[in-house]
């Protein structure tokens, strides 16, 4: 494969794996970092991407071992993904704050969860990929997939619902 086919068939893969690396490692340089290494090192594997299946899956599932390698090896600094998702969007500011304050509140949720439902959270509901590919992306089996990822999602509702509630009930007391 030279340079240009490579670039066509990879390239389009940046953005999503720099919203994985960037939401694993919640670091903009560090995640850029990881996509740097995670290109470079799919380029020097290239006359051996025709035996992989599924190239993409491979690529997804390198940056996220180089984020864990990342995370293990140094301490991150937090970065709002809010701002990222939420730049320049259509809406009226009234409801861009409001869209803003529940997303923050969300990823904070999931900031709680344990490494392995954040992982799965991210691929499936922010990267939309299938249970098959996040499987082979993680290793694990769908049921376990399904598992945590419910038990992630209802994590993430109970919390903003209590969250919600304390605050309408601080909101009340106030008034």
């Amino acid at each position: 494969m030279n340079t240009t086919e490579f670039k066509n068939r990879f390239l389009p893969l940046k953005n999503k794996i720099f919203r994985l690396s960037l939401r694993m490692l919640q670091n903009r340089e560090e995640a850029e970092d990881v996509i740097q290494e995670a290109f470079l090192k799919l380029w020097k594997m290239n006359d051996q991407l025709e035996k992989y299946q599924n190239p993409e899956g491979l690529l997804m599932t390198m940056t996220r071992n180089l984020c864990i390698d990342k995370i293990k090896s140094k301490k991150n600094k937090a970065v709002s993904l809010v701002d990222e998702w939420y730049k320049g969007a259509g809406y009226n500011p009234h409801h861009q704050s409001e869209l803003r304050d529940l997303l923050g509140r969300v990823m904070q949720v999931m900031d709680m969860l344990p490494e392995h439902q954040r992982t799965i959270i991210q691929l499936r509901d922010v990267e939309q990929y299938s249970f098959d590919e996040i499987a082979e992306i993680t290793g694990h089996d769908n049921n376990y997939l399904r598992v945590n990822l419910s038990r992630a999602r209802k994590k993430i509702k109970e919390t903003i619902e209590k969250l919600q509630k304390n605050e309408l009930q601080t909101n009340r007391q106030t008034s």
